[in-house]
């Protein structure tokens, strides 16, 4: 049986990311792309270079959505294709230094304004609770994650 205080952290917890991650999306210099070229770039970033079919997967959709994805930032010029050193057939995508550069721009925007809210907006002590309490809640997921 869950516990009121259990579905009442859920909740608070859900509104609060929300509205966290809506703030942070709207400083960032990604609002020409949509969701989906967004979650692409970072991917890449965080993977490094991939084929589409592996794109697909990690993203969990269709090759041929991966595809115009991919189209879109080609155009952009925030990736690049070349041959897979493993299989000519296929084509590996990265980032180009201007899909990274507009990645790192987008998180240090980010991540000073959180920085400067917390500072402006809590304490000290408040600071540290906050770290605690993310600590707790990164170690609960990853609990629930290693089932």
């Amino acid at each position: 049986m869950i516990t009121p205080s259990a579905t009442q952290a859920a909740a608070e917890v859900r509104v609060v990311f929300g509205r966290v991650k809506r703030r942070l999306k709207e400083l960032a210099e990604t609002d020409d792309l949509t969701p989906s070229q967004s979650s692409m770039l970072s991917r890449l970033d965080k993977d490094g270079p991939a084929t589409a079919s592996q794109l697909a997967a990690a993203e969990r959709i269709r090759p041929q959505s991966v595809a115009a994805i991919l189209t879109a930032l080609r155009d952009a010029d925030l990736i690049q294709r070349h041959p897979d050193p493993a299989d000519g057939r296929r084509q590996v995508v990265s980032l180009t230094t201007a899909g990274r550069h507009r990645l790192q721009g987008d998180r240090k925007v980010r991540q000073e304004w959180l920085a400067q809210t917390l500072q402006e907006h809590c304490t000290e002590a408040e600071r540290q609770t906050i770290i605690k309490a993310l600590a707790l809640l990164d170690h609960a997921i990853e609990a629930a994650t290693d089932r």
